[in-house]
């Protein structure tokens, strides 16, 4: 038995390579690093992290989360049909159109699809290929589509908590009154493959090779289906780690709430409808929320009086080799206060064999960074500032 359950696993994960979101997920993120570097050179002649910054998220977390959704998933029989997988994947094609990666999230594809499943349960539909997938849409497969729903939140909100605060872009726009300020967004896609259970032979059909094995009187099918599941973010007025890890925290409390619910909706199936609408409008809610506490907060990134904010700190940069962190105010180079752009550089100049910096972090607490500078070093020490506005690009917020 063990044996013929590897088997099955092994033919799962082989059948990933023939789902067309697998290769379009990398297009996608392929396409957000490349946009990122752009604005950034536009905004300070220099990226932060390369192109493929995006295409290396895409993946390492997003299969361990995959892992453990399919855990439970198999362990607790949830069955999805296959119409839904084929509804969400014309979702996530057509929902990436809009070059909105928050809209590629399990709310709205796995929602939409929800929903599109409860009408193709009340009519004969037939697709080439697969014209046995929207047979048999009755109310009992309602449950396990809210269930699913409910797993991808948590492992969204995850995601954003772990791997959404690392490497978040600087950007520059002018604030309502004209002056420069700073902000950070993120912009990702990830994805998490999930193994499913597939009931009856609407793969079998049109692939006769397709396998397919019975316990007890029923037929399945398992897949390795890979869920996109993308994140925008922008923020101005508090630190980009701190709003993000806080915004995770409230998408996996929502996911939660969802599963609880959904564990009902197999009592009462016509609740699940309200698990899938409540998920939807919930995670507009959270995300409303922020933007407008956001936008109601000062910017976080301005100018100071008493030193020089740091916006971005490029990797691999003297910078980062002296631990200097987004959000911290450089107060002193070399013993000289500084106050801007300018006065920081012609301090830092003064003595290009050593730098030594006085720093107030994040706390609130003085502290003292010093580095000898070598040859090849970046001359302004891979620190990003709200720059002048001789640097400073037209960016479009």
């Amino acid at each position: 038995m063990g044996l013929d359950w590897l088997l099955e696993l092994l033919k799962g994960t082989l059948k990933l390579f023939l789902h067309p979101v697998f290769y379009y997920c990398f297009f996608i993120a392929a396409a957000l690093g490349v946009s990122r570097v752009k604005r950034e050179r536009k905004n300070f002649s220099v990226r932060s992290e390369n192109a493929y910054f995006e295409l290396r998220q895409l993946l390492p977390l997003g299969i361990v989360i995959g892992i453990g959704i399919s855990i439970v998933t198999i362990t607790a029989g949830i069955t999805i049909p296959f119409a839904t997988i084929l509804f969400m994947a014309v979702l996530t094609i057509l929902l990436s159109a809009t070059t909105k990666p928050r809209l590629i999230a399990p709310v709205y594809v796995v929602g939409l699809a929800f929903f599109l499943t409860v009408v193709a349960g009340g009519e004969e539909w037939s697709v080439p290929l697969f014209r046995d997938a929207f047979h048999q849409l009755d109310e009992k497969i309602f449950p396990s589509i809210a269930a699913l729903l409910s797993l991808l939140v948590i492992g969204e909100g995850l995601l954003i908590l772990i791997n959404g605060k690392k490497g978040t872009s600087p950007k520059l726009m002018k604030s309502k009154r004209g002056q420069r300020v700073g902000l950070h967004e993120v912009k990702r896609l990830w994805m998490v493959p999930v193994f499913l259970f597939i009931p009856g032979t609407a793969l079998q059909a049109p692939f006769e090779w397709w396998p397919v094995f019975s316990i007890g009187t029923e037929s399945y099918s398992m897949i390795l289906v890979p869920f996109a599941v993308g994140f925008h973010q922008q923020i101005q007025g508090m630190l980009p780690k701190v709003a993000i890890q806080a915004f995770g925290k409230k998408v996996v409390a929502l996911g939660i709430f969802l599963a609880l619910l959904s564990v009902g909706s197999y009592w009462l199936p016509i609740l699940a409808i309200g698990v899938v609408a409540i998920a939807i409008v919930g995670r507009e809610v959270l995300t409303l929320r922020q933007r407008i506490k956001d936008d109601d907060s000062p910017f976080y990134f301005s100018k100071q009086n008493h030193g020089v904010m740091i916006l971005g700190v490029l990797p691999g940069s003297p910078a980062s080799k002296m631990a200097l962190q987004v959000g911290e105010l450089v107060t002193k180079v070399n013993g000289t206060l500084v106050h801007d752009e300018q006065t920081f550089y012609e301090a830092l100049q003064r003595n290009r064999a050593h730098c030594k910096l006085e720093v107030l972090d994040v706390n609130g607490q003085v502290r003292f960074v010093q580095r000898a500078l070598y040859e090849g070093d970046h001359h302004e020490l891979g620190i990003l500032f709200v720059q002048e506005e001789k640097k400073w690009g037209t960016a479009a917020v």
